[in-house]
């Protein structure tokens, strides 16, 4: 079996981004969705609209968000509105809340492990192709965040978030379910987006501001790590995996906080999961682009 082919840079700017796109000879084409973190107030790490505005806009795409499912400012359609003018994403580009009002697009998962089925921003159907942009860092429930996180608990409503926190169930503390029932639904339902876009999506890392923690929390703790590089390609598995090696075969001594989450968090079943489902390959080629 072929190698899912991921390319990397160590060279970080917008026109890296941009450059990395290139490499995978893919036309994005139709609504473009641009999948990425708009950040939670307060917090400091996430890639900011300045940063992503070149590659934004060559693929001339949306910038695309839903709602979360715990308190904050990004909870409720209203108050994520105006978080998107405070970070400035209205300012460059196109806005859509994919969630902003029901009833969620329902995708079938009958393969899935842990979950059978996902529920996503409605608006989703809008679309006729996406770029998943993303920024890998650590997080607090998932281990890590990167292309398969933003494919599943990104994508998802406020509904669909808290169903899948519930591996299935919104009744209870959906934010304490079995930590392994929680990440490899997360891999069920990141299966079913990448399924949706049938070819037309792909995938950009930004190794960037490495902190142990989410962009989703106001407070997060500062990187831990010197900035690595940008990923890119069309498998999200083979991009987390081998965001994940650059980590590990790191010799920064700050990656040892970063590995610590991973690992309690059992975060390797969202990989493992993902390639059970034929999402893409743990197995895949790294190609330096200079």
């Amino acid at each position: 079996m072929e190698k899912a082919k991921v390319y990397f840079t160590n060279k970080i700017s917008q026109e890296s981004l941009v450059n990395m796109y290139e490499k995978l000879g893919v036309q994005l084409s139709g609504n473009v969705a641009v999948k990425l973190h708009s950040g939670e107030h307060g917090n400091k790490n996430y890639l900011k609209p300045e940063f992503v505005e070149k590659l934004v806009k060559r693929v001339n795409g949306t910038v695309v968000e839903c709602n979360t499912a715990y308190e904050g400012q990004r909870n409720t359609t209203e108050k994520h509105k105006k978080l998107m003018d405070e970070h400035e994403w209205t300012k460059y580009f196109n806005v859509d809340i994919m969630d902003a009002e029901g009833p969620d697009l329902e995708l079938d998962i009958p393969n899935g492990i842990q979950i059978k089925k996902n529920f996503v921003g409605k608006n989703l159907a809008n679309y006729n192709s996406m770029l998943v942009l993303s920024h890998f860092k650590g997080h607090a429930m998932g281990g890590f965040g990167g292309a398969l996180k933003q494919l599943s608990i990104g994508c998802a409503s406020s509904y669909g978030k808290a169903y899948i926190h519930g591996a299935g169930t919104v009744k209870g503390n959906i934010f304490g379910t079995d930590q392994i029932q929680f990440v490899v639904s997360m891999g069920d339902a990141a299966s079913s987006v990448h399924k949706y876009f049938n070819g037309n999506i792909v995938y950009i890392n930004a190794m960037v501001n490495i902190s142990r923690d989410c962009d989703c929390d106001g407070n997060a703790s500062a990187p831990c790590m010197k900035d690595i590089g940008i990923l890119a390609s069309t498998d999200p598995v083979a991009i987390d995996k081998a965001c994940l090696d650059l980590v590990y075969n790191s010799n920064d001594p700050g990656k040892e906080t970063l590995i610590k989450r991973i690992e309690e968090k059992k975060a390797i079943y969202i990989i493992e999961t993902a390639e059970k489902l034929g999402t893409g390959s743990s197995k895949y080629e790294l190609i330096n682009v200079y």
